[in-house]
């Protein structure tokens, strides 16, 4: 199997993990721990792993001109990104993140062609807009409005800053990882996010129960922590070794498509012409942008 077959297939299970996050994380929200809790328990959860794990690492150094894209790394992937979704995520719906989750791959795909002069496609571009046409009929025509969201106009414009918010960190993320190893990337991203998150989440995170917890809270919590912000950050600094940044945000696309997959498996959804239709648009789009354009001979 090649490198390339392989970055994607770690792009693909990096969606498949943030698809199902979107009906967990929303399980347990409220009720049991606030978002900005969840915040600090993530970050803090996923710096330990990174920490423990860079001990089989090999030992870098970090160049004194990288801090700041550094730190930029964590403020835009482990701050504003991950405070704006959750909480979103307690006001709107997952449907309504799943659409404005699609925006970033648009503004990856800008942000890359301006900073990383990447080249702008005819065939990535219409990939880009199938993909984005996919996933709105998907949502749209697709699935219920949940009720539990008490003020979805300001959870989705939270959707919108997270969706841009990580469109910036995938830019910024791009050139460091053909300088260091992945461990050593996150080890440090993580330890600033939970500098910078402790003191705007630390009030939320002492209020939850932690003792009366039930069992199947504690594993969509684990489940969050280890799966949706370790292996998905992992997975996705992998895959940027090898893919461009705006390959990697076109496989948001994805998201909507495997979430409707884990509730239809879940029995709380059904397959429809029109979730055929939009799943095959999306699938199009995202195989236009991810295609290695043609060498000339």
């Amino acid at each position: 199997m090649d490198k390339r077959t392989v970055a994607l297939l770690a792009a693909f299970g990096a969606s498949l993990i943030y698809a199902i996050n979107h009906t967990l994380a929303k399980g347990v929200m409220p009720t049991y721990i606030k978002p900005f809790g969840f915040i600090l328990l993530r970050v803090i959860g996923a710096a330990a792993l990174f920490w423990l794990a860079s001990i089989w690492a090999p030992k870098q150094k970090i160049d004194r001109s990288d801090w700041l894209r550094i730190f930029g790394c964590a403020v835009f992937g482990m701050v504003i990104n991950m405070l704006m979704f959750f909480k979103g995520l307690q006001l709107s719906t997952p449907i309504n993140s799943s659409v404005m989750i699609t925006i970033s791959p648009i503004l990856v795909f800008i942000l890359s062609a301006i900073f990383l002069s990447e080249k702008i496609t005819f065939l990535r571009t219409i990939g880009i807009l199938l993909g984005f046409s996919g996933a709105l009929g998907l949502i749209l025509f697709g699935a219920e409005v949940r009720q539990d969201a008490p003020n979805i106009p300001l959870g989705n414009i939270l959707f919108i800053i997270n969706a841009a918010s990580y469109a910036i960190y995938l830019v910024l993320v791009k050139p460091l990882t053909a300088k260091y190893h992945s461990f050593t990337l996150m080890k440090w991203f993580f330890l600033i996010g939970v500098i910078i998150n402790f003191p705007i989440t630390i009030s939320e995170f002492i209020e939850v129960q932690w003792t009366t917890l039930p069992y199947d809270v504690v594993w969509k919590m684990v489940f969050v922590v280890v799966g949706t912000t370790f292996f998905t950050y992992l997975l996705n600094v992998f895959a940027l070794r090898t893919l461009k940044a705006s390959t990697i945000g076109a496989f948001i696309y994805l998201q909507p498509l495997l979430a409707i997959s884990f509730a239809m498996a879940m029995g709380a959804d059904s397959l429809s012409l029109v979730k055929i239709v939009s799943a095959l648009l999306v699938f199009l789009g995202v195989y236009l942008v991810t295609k290695t354009p043609k060498k000339l001979t």
